[in-house]
């Protein structure tokens, strides 16, 4: 009896401080769930999130503290509550922004978002201002190709600061792709198909629209690359979002990389022909399988305004040093050196110290499928 009397007391008692435990861990992982939210401070559902509808559908900016979500094609199921509330991690970080891997409950099960601080972004509090942010966005958002990395959405907020949607690649970047030193990056076949890609993506954005939407920041971290290597280019235009402060920071964060064109020393804005001497430097980097370094203290006579990495390769004339040992190998054995030495003499035209001398890039175009016949 007396035992019967213990064990209905104490299974009951046992059962509540188990239910107890394991609410308190549902509830810890919930909130730790809530804690990777890109824009925790930003809560949203409920009536918020059926008002941020109707502000998207509209595709309009409202200023004055208020908040919008321009959709472009593909992010049309998209709302605030869902990209605010994703969890997500750090995929990279810059000045300006931070690039994160994000799970969507709408849409693509998986997106990058970029994330533009609100101390970074175009003034929100100006009306022009803001409408001026909008339509560039709305320019940016409307670029489609299949060598551009497409915008999903974009949320405005109500202190300036941008979130951008975009699809998510497994391959990652140009980048990580050469530092890896994956033998598919040193086969010249891929080399030259990365390269038409490139130089297609960036053509559409110099001459597809009435007025050329310029780059700005063209470098192998903002290449991303399908499974098949396809390569898309990403943040494109970004300096239109941006602060003049954060956008010439921006450019000097490129400069430091050795991308960026010496006529951009004495002017602030970016054009085409910047845009043609950053893909020169891109090309020189595949070719090379190493980075760009840019070390260099002051200009002299025969500073031809190349990253120091490249610099006494070209002036030298030392092209058979600036391939990597299995891009000269797979030439002599398939009878494509002459290939190789002019896909060189064609990244060094890019970089050019004079913009006018610099091909544009129909021409590239042209005479990069040339060489890669």
């Amino acid at each position: 009896m007396r035992k019967a009397l213990i064990n209905a007391v104490l299974f009951p008692a046992l059962a509540v401080v188990v239910a107890l435990v394991i609410f308190y861990f549902v509830r810890r992982r919930r909130g730790r769930g809530r804690g990777r939210s890109v824009l925790p401070s930003h809560g949203g559902g409920g009536a918020r999130a059926d008002r941020f509808q109707a502000a998207g559908a509209s595709g309009g900016y409202a200023a004055g503290g208020e908040e919008a979500l321009l959709r472009f094609p593909g992010g049309e199921a998209l709302t605030v509550a869902a990209i605010l509330e994703a969890p997500g991690e750090v995929v990279a970080k810059s000045s300006h922004s931070t690039l994160y891997r994000a799970g969507l409950s709408a849409g693509e099960a998986v997106a990058l978002l970029r994330f533009v601080r609100p101390a970074c972004a175009a003034a929100a509090e100006e009306a022009a201002a803001a409408e001026e942010a909008a339509a560039a966005a709305r320019v940016l958002g409307a670029a489609r190709h299949p060598n551009l990395v497409p915008i999903r959405a974009l949320y405005i907020g109500p202190r300036g600061e941008k979130l951008f949607v975009h699809p998510f690649y497994a391959a990652s970047s140009l980048r990580r792709f050469l530092q890896e030193g994956i033998n598919d990056s040193q086969r010249w076949e891929i080399i030259c198909k990365l390269s038409i890609g490139i130089i297609k993506g960036l053509d559409h954005l110099h001459t597809a629209s009435h007025k050329p939407i310029i780059h700005g920041n063209l470098k192998t971290n903002n290449i991303m690359l399908d499974v098949d290597f396809q390569p898309r280019i990403s943040d494109f235009g970004l300096y239109l979002l941006l602060n003049p402060a954060a956008a010439q920071e921006m450019l000097e964060t490129s400069a430091m990389q050795g991308y960026k064109a010496p006529e951009l020393i004495k002017m602030r804005d970016a054009t085409r022909e910047s845009d043609i001497y950053s893909l020169g430097v891109i090309m020189l980097e595949m070719l090379a399988q190493k980075e760009v370094a840019n070390d260099n203290k002051s200009p002299n006579a025969r500073d031809i305004h190349l990253p120091a990495s490249f610099k006494d390769l070209v002036l030298e004339r030392k092209i058979s040093e600036a391939f990597s040992s299995e891009l000269i190998k797979q030439s002599k054995n398939s009878g494509k050196e002459d290939n190789l030495n002019a896909y060189f003499e064609l990244a060094t035209a890019c970089c050019n110290p004079s913009p006018s001398l610099r091909p544009d890039t129909k021409k590239l175009l042209k005479r990069l499928e040339d060489i890669a016949r």
